[in-house]
């Protein structure tokens, strides 16, 4: 991967890990397994993040949950087919994995995106008057590929990201979420599913002459 396309997509996390791996895929004889992070939001709230992690990186046949770990990589995205639609999955692809001791001079959830609008952004006001923004992000990576991230917006920010285009190229720097929701799959049956997306705390507009 090229520089430029590590800067366009940032994330550090730090939290505890919440789980065992578990098997993800293979690529080129190198295994790759998923793991989840409780990351501490400022009030007591907390997110539960997935990794993306390298055989390589971390023995991933120990029980590690429990203990602190700050990651760095990138938030990637793939389309999974089921039941007739595609679901889109997101996780941390894991290039930096450090164990710690505490949380003292680390930035616990933290992501930097440079990208470009693809839908229609939504907004609209919350039962408590809170002005809200949807918008869906792809980000370039190398290669022709591309990450399709979404993001949520607040109060100003929103009220700006609502006027945005679909092409319009932005920046923006926040943390990444999950939300929790209920699927309903039959008539008596209702599954738990968890959604990600990046909260924006600010945000950039880049004009179409800007490189």
């Amino acid at each position: 991967m090229t520089e430029q396309g590590i800067n366009h997509n940032q994330v550090e996390v730090c939290g505890r890990i919440n789980s065992a791996f578990e098997y993800s895929h293979e690529i080129f004889g190198e295994g790759f397994y998923t793991v989840k992070l409780l990351v501490n939001r400022l009030s007591e709230a907390t997110d539960e993040i997935p990794l993306l992690i390298s055989e390589r990186l971390v023995d991933v046949t120990k029980d590690y949950k429990g203990m602190l770990v700050r990651a760095c990589g990138q938030f990637r995205s793939f389309n999974k087919h089921e039941e007739n639609r595609n679901h889109l999955i997101l996780s941390v692809f894991v290039r930096d994995l450090e164990f710690i001791e505490s949380m003292d001079g680390v930035r616990p959830n933290q992501i930097i995106l440079d990208g470009f609008i693809c839908k229609q952004p939504v907004y609209r006001m919350t039962p408590l008057g809170r002005e809200i923004c949807d918008i869906l992000l792809a980000v370039n990576r190398s290669y022709g590929k591309s990450d399709y991230i979404p993001c949520i917006c607040w109060g100003r920010n929103a009220r700006f990201a609502g006027n945005l285009e679909i092409g319009s190229r932005i920046q923006l720097i926040g943390r990444i979420q999950s939300r929790e929701y209920q699927k309903r799959v039959s008539e008596n049956e209702l599954i738990r599913r968890v959604a990600y997306e990046v909260s924006v705390n600010k945000l950039e507009f880049h004009e179409k002459d800007e490189e």
